[in-house]
């Protein structure tokens, strides 16, 4: 059965551009809502529509008695439908290349369908009048759609050719740096989750009712944060000093960005925290949470693309290693 887009894909084709800025795009999109969030959160709107999908019981949009809480709601619900718009552009942009993109599709897929998951997240956060269990869940649906953006951007080709997995199907020999790449990652995601606890149990609850909150106490909660990101520290440094230099520089790029990243996110962290929360440093560390998810997925996705190498390559590197080895012997 023919689609439309397949029909499409038979009368025009686009170039290789096109899908990168769009796969770009969907990145920083979902940044936007990660931070659009938090803008809800710290200005007390997050009942500034009190309906799901509705604003109220009767309208769609806000009305002007609902003042900027019900604009600063409806503004981020609007968000999703512009966030659906360009998923939806990176899909058409896949499905027109010229050289098929199948794991780009994929990606774009699981962005749409992470992207419904996200609103009725956001449905069911209303509808629970702001449970801090549900906001958290709210925030990891947007962190999951952050991933699979990235994802998609890294499967999308870097010039007019294949993925590099059609490239490059040899292995380098496994060493430390991919245990460490994967600690990194699973530290960084419980730093993530910690933080959805330590947000939970502080005084930002999204709206100016009384609405409860986790039952931690704030200063325990905030001090594990900081160890789970000195943690997270300790093992970017540890993958970088265990890097080889030879055909993983884009890796150690990526993981020197990485540790400046994180740097300066601890840095709005201990600010905060000292100086009682001001929502500017909260919707500040909010985008430094998702700098540094893009961060960390870019060290993990960096390294495994450098990981493979061409078969060719990788033959000369046995031999060099093999001769190399036998001199020595």
């Amino acid at each position: 059965m023919r689609t439309p887009l397949s029909w499409a894909a038979g009368r025009f084709t686009l170039g290789p551009r096109s899908v990168r800025w769009a796969a770009t795009t969907s990145v920083v999109a979902a940044i936007a809502i990660v931070v659009g969030g938090g803008i809800v959160r710290v200005t007390g709107s997050g009942l500034g529509c009190p309906e799901w999908p509705m604003c109220t019981t009767g309208t769609l949009a806000p009305t002007s008695e609902m003042g900027l809480h019900g604009a600063i709601e409806f503004g981020n619900r609007l968000l999703t439908g512009v966030l659906c718009v360009i998923v939806g552009w990176v899909v058409v942009t896949a499905r027109l290349q010229r050289r098929p993109m199948p794991a780009v599709l994929r990606g774009a897929w699981a962005q749409f369908w992470v992207v419904v998951l996200n609103a009725l997240v956001g449905g069911v956060t209303v509808w629970m009048r702001l449970s801090p269990y549900v906001v958290a869940a709210h925030f990891l649906a947007a962190t999951l759609l952050l991933t699979a953006a990235v994802w998609t951007r890294h499967a999308v080709p870097a010039g007019d050719v294949g993925p590099p997995s059609d490239l490059s199907p040899g292995r380098r020999p496994a060493g430390r740096h991919r245990t460490l790449s994967w600690a990194l990652v699973a530290t960084t995601a419980l730093l993530v989750v910690a933080g959805t606890v330590t947000t939970g149990s502080g005084p930002h609850a999204g709206d100016s009712s009384d609405v409860r909150r986790m039952p931690f106490d704030w200063a325990t909660v905030t001090v594990a944060h900081g160890v789970l990101a000195a943690a997270v520290l300790v093992v970017a440094v540890r993958l970088l000093a265990v890097l080889p230099r030879e055909g993983y520089r884009a890796a150690r790029r990526t993981t020197v960005l990485f540790v400046a990243v994180l740097v300066a996110q601890g840095a709005v962290g201990v600010f905060q925290s000292r100086t009682g929360l001001p929502e500017l440093a909260v919707i500040l560390h909010l985008l430094g949470s998702a700098l540094v998810w893009v961060g960390v997925l870019r060290v993990h996705l960096t390294l495994r693309a450098a990981d493979t190498v061409r078969p060719g390559l990788y033959a000369g590197a046995v031999r060099r290693e093999t001769v190399g080895g036998a001199a020595r012997g």
